[in-house]
C-alpha cells in the first residue's frame, strides 16, 4: 500500500505504543462463523506472491503491485477495480481493508477509508466480495490491514478466514517486528506470505532481521511520513535498495509517493523488483464523478504504469 509509517518496523516507540489501543490489555474473541459456499466458487490454485516474484524474474521483469482502499466508492466497484487492475496486467494486487483509526495513512486514502466505512463497509462485506472476485483473478491479492482487526477477529481465525477467499499475502504495516512472531506463525500455517516492511530510518541491522523475517516481498517504504503521491522519489531509494540486496536475495518492492509513470520507470533502473502505487489510484476511483469514469480512468491510467515497466 504506500503506507507511510512503517516507523511500526523500524524500533519500537512510544507513539507507536500509546496509539495502539489493543497493547496492554486481552481483546475479547467474538464469533466468527467463516463464509459457506459452493465447491464451485472456490479459489482455484495460483501462483503465491514469491512465485510470481520468481516468474518475472526470470523473464527480466519488475512487478506492477496498485493498491486500492475495499469499499471506495463501493464495495461492487471495488469487485470491478480488482478485475480492472488484473486485466492491465498488474503482477500483485494490494487491497486495503478499511479501519476507524487509520493513522498511518495520508490524507487520500484516509478519505477513501471514511468513504468506505461511511458506505458500511465491514470485514465479513469485503470478505463475502472477495470470495466472489478472487477465483477470477490471475494475479494474487495481498490483503492489507492495521493489527486490531486481527486481533479482534483472533489470528487463528483471520488467516483461515482470508486463506479461504484465495488471499495470497499480507501486510500490517503498524506491528512492531518483536511481536509478529504469532502472526507469523499462523501466516506460515495458512500459506499467507507475510510482507514486513522497512525504511530509510531502519538501523542496519534491524533492516537485516526485518528482511530475514519477511515472506513474499520486502516492501521499501521509500520515504518517512504519511503516504501520498509526491513529485519526485527520494534520492536515497537506490542506496537503500542496495543495501537490502546485500543483506537478502528475497524481492524488494518500493513504496510511498509513487504516483507517476516515471516514477515507476525510475525506480526499475534502480533495480527495484517491484513498484507499488497507491494514492494515485486510490484519488482516480474516490475523486471520479461516476463509478464507471472512476474505472475507465482506472483502467487507462493502469496501463500507463504497466507501460512504464
Amino acid at each position: 500500500m504506500n503506507f507511510a509509517i512503517a516507523l511500526s518496523m523500524t524500533k519500537p516507540s512510544s507513539f507507536l505504543l500509546s496509539s495502539r489501543k489493543y497493547h496492554g490489555f486481552s481483546l475479547p474473541q467474538p464469533s466468527f462463523r467463516p463464509i459457506s459456499r459452493s465447491k464451485s466458487l472456490l479459489p482455484r490454485a495460483s501462483l503465491g506472491i514469491s512465485q510470481t516474484f520468481s516468474k518475472l524474474k526470470e523473464q527480466g521483469k519488475v512487478a506492477l503491485i496498485p493498491y486500492i482502499t475495499a469499499g471506495d466508492p463501493d464495495l461492487s466497484t471495488t469487485s470491478e477495480a480488482l478485475n480492472v487492475l488484473d486485466s492491465c496486467g498488474s503482477d500483485i494486487i494490494e487491497l486495503g481493508m478499511p479501519y476507524s483509526d487509520p493513522w498511518v495513512d495520508g490524507p487520500v486514502i484516509q478519505a477513501a477509508t471514511t468513504r468506505a466505512l461511511t458506505k458500511g463497509t465491514s470485514f465479513d462485506a469485503v470478505i463475502s466480495m472477495l470470495a466472489e472476485v478472487v477465483p477470477k483473478l490471475s494475479c494474487p491479492i495481498a490483503l492489507c490491514t492495521y493489527y486490531n482487526p486481527i486481533l479482534k477477529r483472533g489470528t487463528q481465525k483471520f488467516m483461515s478466514t482470508i486463506k479461504e477467499t484465495g488471499v495470497q499475502g499480507l501486510v500490517v504495516p503498524d506491528i512492531p517486528l518483536e511481536e509478529t512472531t504469532i502472526l507469523r506463525k499462523e501466516a506460515a500455517d495458512h500459506n499467507i506470505e507475510l510482507v514486513l516492511l522497512t525504511t530509510p530510518t531502519t538501523p542496519s541491522e534491524r533492516m537485516k532481521a526485518i528482511v530475514e523475517a519477511a515472506e513474499g516481498f520486502v516492501y521499501l517504504v521509500s520515504s518517512v511520513g504519511v503516504t501520498g503521491a509526491q513529485s519526485s522519489v527520494s534520492s536515497h531509494v537506490p542506496s537503500l535498495l542496495q543495501e537490502i540486496k546485500e543483506a537478502s536475495t528475497k524481492p524488494v518492492a518500493v513504496g510511498f509517493g509513487i504516483s507517476k509513470p516515471d516514477h515507476v520507470k525510475q525506480m526499475a533502473s534502480w533495480g527495484a523488483d517491484g513498484v507499488i502505487v497507491g494514492s494515485a489510484l486510490v484519488r482516480i476511483l474516490g475523486e471520479a464523478k461516476s463509478p464507471e469514469e472512476g474505472l475507465k480512468k482506472l483502467e487507462s491510467f493502469t496501463k500507463i504504469l504497466k507501460a512504464a515497466l
